[in-house]
C-alpha cells in the first residue's frame, strides 16, 4: 500500500497517477474535496497522517513548506507515530534541505527509511505524468522505489545523499525565477520598443536565448494568463529557502535575493496565488508597457 498526503495543486493529479497505474493507495488532506475525488476512483482515505502511515509500506508527503512537513511527520498525529520498521517516506515537497536532514535522522531512530524527491514541472507535469524528480537518499532505497516515481516523472536523478533533492531543488528554482524575470525586463524593453512580443518570441525561441521557461511562461504573459500551474507564494518560499541555506553555506545569490524582493512586491498587492509567470508584470510596472501581442 502506498499512503499520499497532500492533495493540492501538484498532489492530486500525481496521486491519481499512482492510482491509475495500480497501485493501492490511501490518502490523507486538510480539503475533503480531492479525498472524496480520489476515493470515488478507487482510493481508501484515512483520517490522519499517522493512520495513512499504520496502513502503507510506502508514505508520500507533497506539502507546502517545511513547517507543513515537521507537522505530518514528526507531529503528534504524525506519520512517525504510525510507520512501520523499515517503511520509507518520501517527502516531495520543496522545503528547505536542512529540515529534510533534521526529519530523516528523527525517522531513522525509528527504524523508517526516508528520500527527499521534489518535483518540478508545474501542474502541467504532474497531470501528464512527466514531472522531472530529484532525489535525495540511500541508492538501494531509491532503487525500491522506482516504479512509484516513474508513474509521476520522466526524468527521474538521485543526485546524492538525504538532502540532495532539495538542493537541486533549489536550483532549478533559482533559474527558473531568474528566467521568468529575465524574460519580464527584456520583453519591456522589446515591447517600449514599439516590437510585438510575439514576433520577438519568434525570433528568438530557435537561438541561445530559448529556454523551456521561455517555451512555457512567454505565451502565458502574452494571453495575460496568471492562472497558477506554480503559484507566486510558493515560488517565494522556494526562493527564501535558497537564501537561508546559501547564507548557511556562504554563498552570495544576489540575483536570486533580487527577484525574491520582485515575488514579495507582488504578493502585497495581493498576487500571491497568481502564476508565477506574472512576475513579469512588475518590470511593466516599471517600464509601463504591458507584454501582449499586437
Amino acid at each position: 500500500m502506498v499512503g499520499f498526503i497532500g492533495l493540492g495543486i501538484m498532489g492530486r493529479p500525481m496521486a491519481r497517477n499512482l492510482l491509475r497505474a495500480g497501485f493501492p493507495l490511501v490518502v490523507f488532506s486538510r480539503s475533503r474535496g480531492p479525498v472524496e475525488d480520489l476515493v470515488k476512483e478507487g482510493a481508501l482515505s484515512s483520517d490522519s497522517p499517522k493512520g495513512v502511515a499504520e496502513r502503507s509500506e510506502v508514505i508520500i508527503t507533497m506539502l507546502p513548506d517545511s513547517p507543513e512537513v515537521k507537522e505530518v511527520i514528526l507531529g503528534k498525529e504524525g506519520v512517525i507515530q504510525g510507520a512501520k520498521p523499515e517503511s520509507v517516506v518520501i517527502d516531495m515537497s520543496s522545503i528547505n534541505p536542512l529540515v529534510t536532514q533534521e526529519i530523516a535522522k528523527t525517522l531513522e531512530g525509528k527504524g523508517v527509511k526516508m528520500l527527499d524527491a521534489p518535483v518540478s514541472g508545474g501542474e502541467a507535469g504532474a497531470i501528464q505524468g512527466t514531472l522531472a524528480i530529484m532525489v535525495g537518499g540511500e541508492e538501494e532505497v531509491f532503487r525500491d522505489c522506482m516504479e512509484i516515481f516513474k508513474t509521476m516523472g520522466k526524468n527521474i536523478v538521485r543526485v546524492g545523499g538525504i538532502g540532495a533533492g532539495g538542493f537541486a531543488k533549489l536550483v532549478n528554482q533559482m533559474i527558473v525565477a531568474i528566467n521568468i524575470a529575465a524574460i519580464g525586463e527584456s520583453f519591456s524593453l522589446g515591447v517600449k520598443a514599439g516590437l510585438d512580443p510575439q514576433i520577438i518570441y519568434e525570433a528568438i525561441r530557435g537561438g541561445l536565448a530559448g529556454s523551456q521557461v521561455l517555451e512555457a511562461k512567454a505565451p502565458m504573459i502574452f494571453r495575460r494568463n496568471f492562472k497558477a500551474g506554480f503559484k507566486i507564494k510558493l515560488h517565494q518560499k522556494d526562493l527564501y529557502n535558497a537564501l537561508s541555506t546559501a547564507k548557511d553555506l556562504g554563498v552570495p545569490i544576489p540575483l536570486s535575493s533580487f527577484v525574491q524582493q520582485a515575488f514579495i512586491s507582488l504578493m502585497t498587492e495581493g498576487r500571491g496565488e497568481e502564476d508565477h509567470s506574472a512576475l513579469a508584470t512588475f518590470f511593466e510596472k516599471m517600464a509601463k508597457v504591458e507584454i501582449k501581442s499586437i
